[in-house]
């Protein structure tokens, strides 16, 4: 009977909570969060729900289903990469997988190995461990299948993120001379299509090559238009739509630079065809592309082109036919979708030693979440008019993830910990 009433509970749990089964949430990586409200204050005693210790720093961000909580972790000194699974409710860690991996794979020192985050679907879980290959297991854990995809190499390490839509896993493998978009088969890991990404140059710069100056660290999204489905991807140089069913292109334009860190977003006003932001990294041009089109759209779809932004890592939040991202330094954005004006341009309040910015904002209940590299959320209101701090929460541990919102209770990954935020019931 005992058994009975749990497996009830926890299917309740399961039913009613608000997953965040990808990064930045949803296929379509939106970055929205509904649901219960979550605190908008809290520190190290306040508002602390549980603090579970991480072995090493990692990037990834973890994600949320039901009653469990997922992130992946480097164990560079043991030579393993980790999927760990803790509870929701007390942060006990319930279970860990390792895959084996101590051949060298370059990457930079902030970008630790198991960069990319989990992806679930509820019955399992989807992880890329670049090298060391995709990895699917159960939701107790058990290996369900595994992928090698090959060697991943590039001087920057790897930082795409699996996506599961309908049957199929989608990734953006790379970056470096090996790079393509891969569809897996979600219930086995056999390749349904492949498209390559030819190898390029960017332009060397101080001590980076330019082979170093080329690539997409950015992670796919899925958009619904009209009647068809498309999966746009973020690739050097170019916007790409791809039918997800097959491979083939729908669409294309170009615009972009030749490093690429942010994920697409997409943007749905009044029912009409959606839009589709793209930002590039280290500075490059960012621009919007009506969906919906077929061919080279440049001339004919693109909506505006903006040729410099600043240095951005993260992917922004749309809200209001507004977009708001933050840079490297700090300093915080808003943009007209419509035109690609800068609104405003402001830095949010300093807090720890390092106020930049590398993880991608999250938003809330009319308010924007964004966590710096020391480990600080600021809070503010998506407010096209003007910067409009509501909080600023540190923790005093560094961290490049992003915030995760799921049924009012907010999950933090510091190089340290993993973090769970909530207030009362």
């Amino acid at each position: 009977m005992q058994r009975a009433l749990v497996t009830l509970v926890l299917a309740a749990i399961a039913a009613s909570s608000d997953n965040w089964p990808h990064w930045r949430g949803g296929a379509d990586g939106s970055g929205v969060s509904r649901g219960l409200a979550a605190p908008l204050q809290w520190s190290k005693t306040e508002n602390m729900r549980w603090r579970a210790d991480l072995p090493e720093p990692g990037n990834s961000t973890p994600v949320v289903w039901g009653d469990s909580v997922f992130v992946t972790q480097p164990r560079k000194s043991a030579g393993e990469r980790l999927l760990l699974c803790y509870d929701r409710v007390s942060g006990k860690l319930r279970w860990r997988t390792s895959v084996p991996y101590k051949e060298p794979e370059p990457t930079h020192e902030t970008n630790p190995y198991a960069s990319a985050s989990p992806a679930t679907d509820g019955q399992r879980v989807v992880v890329w461990f670049g090298s060391a290959g995709v990895h699917a297991y159960d939701m107790s854990g058990k290996p369900l299948w595994q992928r090698n995809l090959g060697r991943q190499q590039h001087t920057w390490g790897y930082g795409a993120s699996p996506v599961i839509y309908g049957d199929r896993v989608f990734l953006n493998f790379g970056p470096g001379e090996r790079s393509f978009l891969i569809a897996l088969e979600k219930t086995s890991g056999r390749t349904l299509w492949q498209v390559d990404v030819p190898a390029d140059k960017g332009t060397a710069f101080n001590r980076w090559s330019a082979e170093d100056m080329y690539g997409s660290w950015s992670t796919p999204i899925v958009a619904r238009v009209g009647n068809r489905e498309e999966l746009i991807v973020a690739h050097p140089k170019r916007l790409v739509a791809y039918d997800p069913a097959s491979g083939s292109v729908l669409w294309s334009s170009e615009g972009l630079g030749d490093l690429v860190y942010p994920s697409p977003l997409v943007y749905a006003e009044n029912r009409g065809e959606p839009t589709i932001v793209a930002v590039s990294g280290f500075g490059g041009p960012a621009l919007a592309v009506r969906a919906g089109g077929s061919g080279d759209v440049t001339a004919t779809h693109r909506l505006w082109h903006l040729p410099k932004t600043r240095q951005l890592i993260g992917t922004g939040v749309i809200d209001g036919g507004h977009l708001y991202w933050a840079d490297t330094n700090g300093v915080a954005q808003c943009v007209k979708l419509a035109s690609g004006e800068i609104v405003w341009n402001e830095r949010l309040p300093r807090s720890g030693e390092d106020s930049g910015v590398w993880s991608s904002p999250v938003f809330h209940h009319g308010n924007v979440f964004v966590m710096n590299r020391s480990g600080s959320t600021v809070i503010f209101r998506a407010n096209p008019k003007q910067l409009d701090v509501v909080a600023t929460n540190a923790l005093g541990e560094p961290s490049n993830s992003t915030v995760v919102i799921s049924d009012g209770d907010v999950f933090l990954r510091t190089h340290a910990a993993l973090w769970c935020i909530g207030g009362k019931r």
